[in-house]
């Protein structure tokens, strides 16, 4: 509940500020829009209404213009706020064939409908539907197609074909309409924060980098890190460099997904809680202290294979003579050692006589 609260705190403090683009919306909302429906256009950015400028066709059109209107000639349509830019074009087509996908973001799971219609509403028969230059359907009266339930494997670019009236030409015609894109999305979900456990505590002055990541979510996604439910950074990656007492709390990230051409279906994911907590060096340091003074001495190094440590000699009797045998017999042991010297028997000898 904690998380939930922090968010919606989050999303009201900083609605979709930053992220702000100027967009074109289209009434009704079909894309491409055409000409016999009656197209209403309307620019949406910062700004006063009065500071829109219109452009047609890639040149300026109407400067200081309304920020709608009524669409009453065919061609390709931008709008400019001075503070968010230039929209994304919408060409309002006015084709004797068009296929329409609906203008809005179109996400997996959702059921789209694509139509082919003909100029100012004829009648159209014998409708095949292409994806990628392969016929998907041909319906002899029907003129939709349903994909439902959408998937990722939709994507892709469309057209249709069809048999129309003309009074123009005095007969039926077969044209085809020009390709359309349908994209879909997936919002994003199952945010998570790596590493997912730190070491309790984190020890003042140590780097601490965190990344958040996504499970799924169409591009672009935008990341939010929150500590104690405020805002602190943006990003994928969280840096804290190195740490003091103050970057104690409890982080987590945001990541965001906003949809469609008009940027108005906003999807969000909260990753779950990480607690941070940094203890001061002080406190180490003294710790280290006290273990290294009760820590027993450590022994010495066990001797390596094949070291000479010392010789051990004695001197004996021959059996059954006298202790004043003029050649006494010597025996001398080699125990390893750290020493990797054997001394000559020789020398041991002389010694002990």
């Amino acid at each position: 509940m904690a998380g939930t609260v922090a968010l919606v705190l989050w999303a009201q403090t900083l609605g979709l500020a930053g992220a702000q683009t100027t967009q074109l919306l289209v009434q009704p909302p079909w894309t491409p829009p055409v000409l016999w429906d009656r197209v209403t256009l309307t620019c949406q950015g910062s700004g006063t209404a009065a500071a829109t400028t219109w452009h047609k066709d890639g040149q300026r059109w109407r400067l200081q213009g309304p920020d709608r209107f009524v669409v009453t000639e065919s061609g390709t349509y931008q709008c400019d706020r001075p503070s968010t830019g230039l929209s994304p074009p919408v060409n309002v087509s006015n084709a004797w064939l068009v296929l329409q996908v609906p203008a809005r973001a179109l996400l997996e799971g959702d059921t789209v409908t694509l139509r082919c219609r003909g100029w100012q509403n004829k009648p159209v028969t014998s409708v095949s539907f292409y994806r990628e230059e392969k016929q998907l359907q041909l319906f002899r009266d029907g003129t939709e197609l349903s994909l439902s339930p959408l998937r990722l494997h939709h994507s892709g670019r469309y057209r249709c074909r069809g048999w129309v009236y003309s009074e123009v030409s005095g007969g039926w015609i077969e044209p085809e309409s020009a390709p359309v894109t349908v994209t879909v999305h997936v919002p994003v979900a199952n945010a998570t924060i790596s590493p997912g456990a730190l070491a309790q505590p984190v020890r003042a002055g140590d780097p601490v980098t965190l990344r958040c990541s996504v499970q799924v979510g169409s591009a672009p996604v935008t990341f939010t890190w929150l500590r104690n439910g405020n805002e602190v950074a943006r990003g994928p990656l969280l840096e804290l460099g190195d740490v003091h007492v103050g970057h104690s709390g409890t982080y987590q990230c945001v990541a965001t997904n906003q949809l469609g051409q008009d940027g108005h279906r906003v999807f969000r994911a909260l990753s779950p809680e990480l607690a941070l907590t940094v203890t001061p060096r002080a406190h180490w340091d003294t710790a280290a202290r006290k273990h290294q003074e009760r820590a027993p001495p450590e022994p010495p190094p066990a001797p390596e294979e094949g070291e000479v440590l010392y010789s051990l000699v004695g001197s004996t009797r021959n059996a059954g003579g006298s202790p004043h045998a003029t050649s006494p017999q010597v025996t001398y042991a080699e125990l390893p050692g750290p020493h990797g010297r054997q001394q000559d028997p020789s020398d041991i000898y002389e010694n002990v006589l």
